[in-house]
């Protein structure tokens, strides 16, 4: 994919604290931050992490242009010193992130940064929009496709994404989640995801008839035939026209017709029908696939009804996620450093109490059970404490403390990787195929209870003794009596 100079894509409020860290003298002071997300979409138990690929690509390609430099002395609030700062702007930050792939859960840091403050603090915006949007996506993606109990889901949605980044960014993110290809051509070039497709209802109706469209299509694209079957009647016309193609065009060639696709209709009834005229011709390995605004809901209550489906083409639901189209991922100061390297934990008091903060620079853990692999829980740690496998470890709800669990035989892995040394690239992102695979693999050791879609299980993410007697210290430093 070529890369674009994303640099000036943020908010102006980032330029203006980074004027004033500099004026301050402020700028180089080591800073850490966070992003994380506090409840997940759709309401269900877990999301799917996603972007971090473009994240490598942004924080490369970080420089200001002579022409961004115009721009911001142009604003007429931005001093000499601070523009001579941005011409010379070298990306000197550490980056850790959590892989792509891994299944995340709220107030764990997903992206950290740690680096000059005036540095961490710029590249708020793009961590954000870039790590939101394919989770979200990868999210939904992951839903829908374990709705539809191991049949091929594709992504058909690019016309309705916002955007065209929307639609291939949205495309790689669905594959990662799941989904095994997509109908954006781009896509495919650029990410290697499988683009297929056949034929819209126009090139059915540019034909004299629906026999006519399918014959023609049969005939150029022998191999290829999933034959739209709507356009006019699916039952009377469509699915026989379709068949009869295959015996007249296809079945000379010693070739089996793909499939039927419906877009319209009752589908789980059609479908049903449809499936009963396609076995009684011949063909039962005709496949049926179904398309026209579904989701894992309508996918999951398809299939209750008996509906006879091989296949699903997913549209503005998934590019979308229209039921719940925003991932409300934030990006907050956790630390920074005093003049003698000292990490000073910083925290965020609300009222609300799912908006305070989890202060400090921090390591977080995954444990895991010996026995069967599955996902104990989410520890988060001081970033130098380690965990010890060989003895107990106390998980402890972080608010309702006394909620309480003792695991044992477990094994304890860090999730975060680092992305970026000194502003040095020491990641490679693996290629789509892995990312996705790494996935359902991970997805494989969480329990049914997280996954399901209503009321799931919340999974445990914790705090160690340390970081909690920190944050507490820190929220009763900020009483106000």
């Amino acid at each position: 994919m070529t890369e674009k100079n994303m640099t000036m894509l943020t908010d102006f409020y980032e330029f203006t604290m980074a004027n004033g860290y500099l004026e301050k003298g402020m700028a180089n002071r080591r800073a850490y931050f966070d992003m994380f997300f506090r409840r997940v979409p759709d309401g269900g138990g877990y999301a799917v992490m996603a972007g971090v690929e473009q994240l490598l690509q942004y924080f490369e390609n970080l420089h200001f242009t002579e022409g961004d430099i115009a721009y911001l002395r142009a604003c007429g609030c931005f001093s000499d010193e601070f523009l001579d700062y941005l011409t010379d702007f070298k990306f000197e930050c550490d980056v850790w992130a959590v892989p792509e792939g891994t299944p995340v859960f709220p107030g764990e840091p997903i992206v950290t940064v740690a680096g000059p403050m005036i540095q961490a603090q710029f590249v708020e915006t793009m961590i954000l929009l870039t790590v939101n949007h394919q989770t979200l996506i990868a999210t939904k993606a992951s839903r829908i496709t374990r709705a539809a109990q191991g049949r091929t889901v594709l992504e058909f949605g690019s016309r309705r994404a916002q955007g065209y980044d929307g639609a291939v960014y949205g495309a790689r993110a669905a594959y990662i989640g799941g989904c095994h290809g997509t109908a954006c051509v781009m896509a495919d070039r650029d990410f290697k995801i499988p683009a297929g497709g056949t034929m819209a209802h126009s090139w059915v109706q540019m034909f004299d008839s629906e026999y006519d469209a399918f014959k023609a299509y049969a005939e150029i694209y022998p191999t290829n035939c999933v034959f739209l079957v709507d356009t006019y009647n699916v039952l009377k016309s469509g699915v026989p026209n379709a068949i009869r193609v295959a015996n007249e065009v296809l079945a000379p060639m010693g070739i089996r017709p793909k499939g039927i696709r419906l877009d319209s209709g009752d589908i789980a009834y059609l479908s049903i029908k449809a499936r009963e005229l396609l076995d009684a011709a011949g063909y039962p390995d005709m496949q049926v696939m179904a398309s026209n605004s579904l989701d894992e809901y309508l996918v999951r209550d398809l299939l209750v009804q008996g509906a006879r489906i091989d296949s699903f083409g997913i549209g503005e639901r998934l590019i979308t996620s229209k039921s719940e189209p925003v991932f409300g991922g934030v990006y907050k100061l956790a630390a920074v450093e005093n003049e003698r390297g000292d990490i000073l934990p910083k925290i965020k008091v609300s009222e609300n109490v799912e908006k305070i903060t989890t202060p400090h620079f921090k390591k977080v853990w995954r444990l895991f059970d010996n026995e069967t692999g599955k996902a104990l829980g989410d520890v988060l740690c001081v970033h130098d404490e380690a965990i010890d496998e060989s003895k107990p470890y106390t998980l402890f709800h972080p608010i309702h403390t006394w909620k309480k669990k003792v695991v044992t035989n477990y094994s304890a892995k860090p999730l975060l990787v680092q992305l970026f040394d000194k502003g040095c690239k020491v990641y490679e992102s693996p290629d789509i195929e892995q990312i996705r695979d790494y996935c359902a693999q991970q997805m494989e050791t969480l329990w049914q209870q997280v996954t399901r879609f209503e009321n799931p299980q919340t999974y445990y993410v914790d705090l160690s003794q340390e970081l909690w007697d920190v944050k507490h210290k820190l929220l009763e430093d900020c009483r106000i009596v």
